[in-house]
C-alpha cells in the first residue's frame, strides 16, 4: 500500500432517508412502511467512502451546507478515513435524498435533492486544481454540475491522472467529455441512455462499450448486476463475473462500492482486468449490507472473500 497513488473523489454527500415497505404508494395513497433509517450517501461520497474504508489515500471535494447533515458527512469520512476538501455553503443546505426500497427483492427508487452540491462551479475545480493534479486516479459523476466534472476531467487528463467518469444518474452528456475519460463506467441503464443500444445482454453490452470507445473514451466497464461487469477496450474485451458473497440484502450503493474498488485496485496498480474483479468483490460483500456507506467493506472483508 505504501506505493499506492492518491485518489480524488468529486462529488455530492447526500443525507439517505430510506423507507422499506411491500411497494411503492401510487399518487395519493399512503401505504405503511415497514423500517425507516436515515444514513449517508450520495454517489461521490459513498465512492470516496468505499475506497477509504480499503485503505486508499482519498480526498473528496463537494460543497455541504452548515447545518446536521453536514456533521454528519464530516463525522462519515473520518470515520472512513477520507480527507474532506470542503467549500462551506451556509446560504444552501447540505443534499438528502429519499430512497424507496422494495422488501421482497431489495431493489430501489431514489429522489436527490443535492442542495449546496448543486453551486459546485469550474471556479471551485481550479482552487483545488493542485490536488487533482497530483491523484493517481481521479473519480467523479453526474449529480454535481457538468461543467464542474467536464472541468475537473480535463484538469486530471491533461496531468496524466487516470480518469474515471460513473455517468450516473443517467444524463445526456457534451461529446467532448469522453476523451477526457480513462473509465467510463455506467450501469445497463445508463449505458443505453448514453449510447442509444439495448443492454440487454453480453452483445448489447459489447456493442454499448464499443460506442462509448468511438466518443473518444479509453475503455468503457458496464456493470450488469449479477451478471458481473464487462470491461470493453482496444484491448479487451472480458465478461468479470459478479462476486457471490451471500444473500442479497439490498442493491442500493453497489455501483458506488465497485466504482470506489474499482479507483483504489488501479491506484495500488492493479491491471484493469484484475481492478474490475476486485470491485466485483468490494460490490458482492456491499450488497450483503443494508444501507450505502455503512455497507462499504474493509480490504481484509474483500481479502478474505477473493481468497
Amino acid at each position: 500500500m505504501a506505493t499506492a497513488k492518491p485518489v480524488v473523489v468529486l462529488g455530492v454527500f447526500v443525507a439517505d432517508t430510506a423507507y422499506r415497505a411491500p411497494r411503492a404508494p401510487r399518487m395519493g395513497e399512503t401505504v405503511m412502511g415497514s423500517s425507516f433509517k436515515l444514513g449517508p450517501g450520495g454517489k461521490g461520497s459513498n465512492q470516496a467512502v468505499a475506497a477509504g474504508r480499503l485503505g486508499a489515500d482519498v480526498t473528496f471535494i463537494t460543497r455541504l451546507g452548515r447545518d446536521p447533515f453536514a456533521d454528519m458527512a464530516l463525522a462519515t469520512w473520518q470515520d472512513a478515513g477520507v480527507k474532506p476538501a470542503v467549500i462551506e455553503t451556509p446560504e444552501s443546505y447540505t443534499g438528502a435524498a429519499y430512497i424507496f426500497v422494495e422488501e421482497t427483492t431489495g431493489n430501489n427508487a431514489i429522489i436527490v435533492c443535492p442542495g449546496a452540491a448543486t453551486l459546485i462551479s469550474p471556479a471551485d475545480i481550479d482552487s483545488h486544481a493542485r490536488l487533482i493534479r497530483d491523484a493517481g486516479v481521479f473519480v467523479t459523476q453526474l449529480e454535481q454540475p457538468i461543467e464542474a466534472a467536464m472541468r475537473a476531467l480535463a484538469i486530471a487528463h491533461e496531468a496524466g491522472v487516470t480518469t474515471i467518469l460513473n455517468p450516473a444518474p443517467a444524463a445526456t452528456l457534451p461529446e467532448g467529455i469522453f476523451a477526457l475519460c480513462d473509465y467510463v463506467t455506467p450501469n445497463e441503464t445508463e449505458a443505453e441512455e448514453l449510447t442509444g443500444v439495448k443492454v440487454d445482454d453480453l452483445e448489447g453490452a459489447k456493442s454499448a462499450a464499443e460506442v462509448l470507445l468511438r466518443k473518444g473514451a479509453r475503455a468503457a466497464v458496464i456493470t450488469l448486476g449479477e451478471k458481473g461487469a464487462l470491461l470493453h477496450s482496444a484491448d479487451i474485451s472480458e465478461l468479470v463475473p459478479a462476486v457471490n458473497a451471500g444473500a442479497v440484502v439490498e442493491t442500493t450503493g453497489a455501483g458506488d462500492a465497485f466504482n470506489g474498488g474499482f479507483a483504489f485496485a488501479l491506484a495500488r496498480g492493479d491491471s484493469p482486468l484484475d481492478a474490475v474483479r476486485f470491485a466485483c468483490a468490494v460490490a458482492g460483500i456491499s450488497v450483503t449490507r443494508a444501507g450505502t456507506a455503512p455497507s462499504m467493506p474493509t480490504l481484509n472483508e474483500v481479502q478474505a472473500l477473493v481468497r
